[in-house]
């Protein structure tokens, strides 16, 4: 996938799968190298969880909505015909990630397992360079300044 070639950002993995592996990892590191339980109760943990989970649910499905509503596909490695930013986009340039992440961490407190919540930024970190960075040099080469503008008035993240 190549810009010279094509309209679009190199994104090579979806970044959902970025988030999941990252999950799976926590999971087997819980299961297989060293348990490191969250010290909270199940009726507590569940209910936390739940609400990051909504919150994170509300994010991706906000941008997803928005997504479909201009038109766009949210495969970052498809032609982006405009910068969307009304809704969740207002708050963050990345609301589905944002909301991967949340989700991520929901299933390592539900789970109770502190490997899934710890490796969250780690699957962060991953997700900028394989596939934030592309999309933003991407969205300003094709925008320009009008990319830029909206660069300085919303954050990356949070």
């Amino acid at each position: 996938m190549n810009t010279a070639d094509k309209d679009a950002a190199t994104v090579r993995i979806p970044p959902p799968v970025l988030y999941i592996a990252s999950i799976v990892a926590g999971i087997v590191m819980h299961k297989l190298l060293f348990p490191m339980p969250i010290a909270l109760p199940k009726g507590p943990r569940i209910v936390l969880s739940l609400a990051v989970a909504l919150l994170g649910a509300v994010l991706a499905v906000g941008a997803l909505r928005l997504f479909r509503a201009t038109g766009q596909d949210p495969k970052p490695w498809l032609a982006t015909p405009e910068i969307v930013q009304t809704g969740v986009y207002r708050f963050t340039r990345n609301p589905m990630y944002v909301g991967f992440a949340l989700l991520q961490i929901a299933i390592g407190i539900g789970l109770g397992n502190l490997w899934v919540l710890l490796l969250a930024p780690l699957a962060c970190a991953v997700v900028q360079i394989m596939a934030i960075r592309p999309e933003e040099a991407y969205l300003q080469r094709k925008f320009g300044d009008a990319y830029l503008d909206y660069k300085k008035s919303v954050r990356r993240w949070l």
